[in-house]
């Protein structure tokens, strides 16, 4: 534990200016954030906690730091981090590199052999591997799985839903685009107990040899609920939910679940957010305790969220 410390702490201060903002908090205000924190470093230790990593937090260097200096310092406390994360920007730079054009229905990617193909090696060849190293690199054990490994996540096809008006739904095949049937719990389990960070690809094992992407905000849906994780942490491009999108003022720090699925029918929500939502009442649905949509844009967000008081995202009821 001691040395898990140190190493977050050297990783944490390793610039000119993290070191002036480092210093310039007094020894009475570094005191009391800890204070305020210590209810909840008490009541989330040993709790296992799912994170989904995605949007501006996967692109942006900075950010990406943050992120993982955050995981390191909650497994440091004793919280058991569950990472699944996403790669869409990645998959569709690359797929632009190729001559491919992407396209999407819901917020969810149309996928074509090829594109399954590539979206498997850029997610678990290039991402996850990052992810795994930048933990490893702090001192902290983290071991990349693919949803194939031990066929950890088993699925099946997935249809996209369109509403149309007058509550009309369409289903449209968006190719091998799957959805989770059964999470293999005891990898993870076993993988926590003995201390290392999961950190998950969102690639689904069909029947036979087929291979499915997976939307990450579902798989780390399932995976939360499966656990029955303390909480999932959603990472997304946004502050959380709005009433009204052009209205920051309209900003929602909790929401009852009737509402939300409300919001989703009548347009509110729409776009990337439809999956993200869907998959936030799913988790709660299979026995996730608390879920949050929280702005992967803000630096230490998960610190933010999970250790102050007020919090920082939308938590759905």
């Amino acid at each position: 534990m001691i040395n898990e410390l140190n190493a977050f702490n050297i990783a944490t201060v390793n610039t000119p200016d993290e070191v002036a903002a480092h210093t310039t908090i007094s020894a009475a205000g570094k005191a009391s954030i800890l204070i305020e924190a210590l209810p909840y470093i008490q009541k989330f230790a040993g709790k296992t906690m799912v994170i989904k990593y995605g949007g501006n937090a996967m692109i942006s260097e900075e950010l990406k730091n943050k992120v993982m200096q955050d995981i390191a310092l909650m497994k440091c406390i004793g919280i058991k981090p569950v990472i699944v994360h996403g790669g869409g920007p990645d998959i569709t730079s690359f797929l632009e590199k190729v001559g491919k054009t992407s396209q999407f229905v819901n917020g969810l990617r149309v996928t074509d052999a090829e594109t399954v193909t590539i979206a498997e090696m850029v997610l678990g060849g290039k991402i996850n591997a990052e992810i795994v190293s930048r933990l490893n690199t702090l001192g902290i054990p983290a071991i990349g799985l693919s949803g194939k490994d031990a066929n950890l996540l088993m699925a099946h096809k997935k249809l996209a839903e369109v509403h149309e008006a007058g509550g009309q739904i369409n289903h449209v095949d968006i190719g091998f685009v799957g959805e989770v049937t059964k999470v293999n719990t005891e990898i993870i389990n076993d993988l926590l107990d003995k201390g290392y960070v999961p950190v998950i690809s969102p690639i689904g094992a069909g029947k036979g040899e087929t291979t499915y992407n997976i939307n990450a905000d579902y798989v780390a849906a399932e995976v939360a609920g499966a656990l029955q994780a303390e909480k999932l942490l959603m990472l997304t491009n946004t502050k959380g939910i709005y009433t009204s999108l052009d209205d920051p003022k309209s900003f929602l720090s909790s929401i009852f679940k009737a509402d939300a699925v409300a919001m989703i029918e009548d347009g509110t929500i729409q776009g990337g957010m439809i999956p993200k939502v869907e998959a936030v009442l799913h988790a709660l649905e299979c026995g996730t305790k608390r879920v949050t949509i929280i702005d992967g844009r803000e630096p230490h967000a998960l610190l933010l969220e999970l250790f102050t008081n007020k919090g920082i995202g939308t938590e759905i009821i």
